[in-house]
């Protein structure tokens, strides 16, 4: 099974110039636990943030989150892969490095969204 076969196309994006309350309030309207980081330009790289790495701004930086920009605070560059690759070695990446995420690009343009429970969803479905 490949990867474009499981993934997620209906990825909901955030500017990298937004407040950290507009992210939030994204998430919360979309519900969903993580936003993909629109490219600067052309050559930049997709960022990813998620509730845990809100949380922990917050706690460590005492941050307003009117005053912070999603851009400080993202994983960028955010770990992406190839849609025709196959989801095992997609599960082998995430447990050896402990993703739950990772973007899904073609020719450097954002196509999708993998996560673990979209992996695991599939294996369960193959399980009576």
């Amino acid at each position: 099974m490949l990867v474009k076969d499981i993934m997620v196309t209906e990825v909901i994006t955030v500017s990298p110039f937004a407040k950290v309350r507009e992210a939030l309030s994204l998430m919360k309207r979309h519900k969903v636990k993580c936003l993909v980081v629109d490219k600067a330009s052309d050559h930049d790289a997709y960022g990813l943030i998620t509730y845990t790495t809100i949380i922990k701004t917050i706690v460590a930086e005492s941050g307003d989150i009117d005053l912070i920009n999603v851009y400080d605070v993202c994983a960028k560059p955010a770990i992406a892969v190839g849609q025709d690759l196959d989801i095992r070695h997609v599960a082998r990446l995430m447990t050896c490095y402990g993703f739950n995420r990772i973007l899904v690009l073609d020719n450097n343009h954002l196509v999708g969204l993998i996560t673990i429970t979209d992996i695991i969803d599939t294996i369960l479905d193959m399980v009576e």
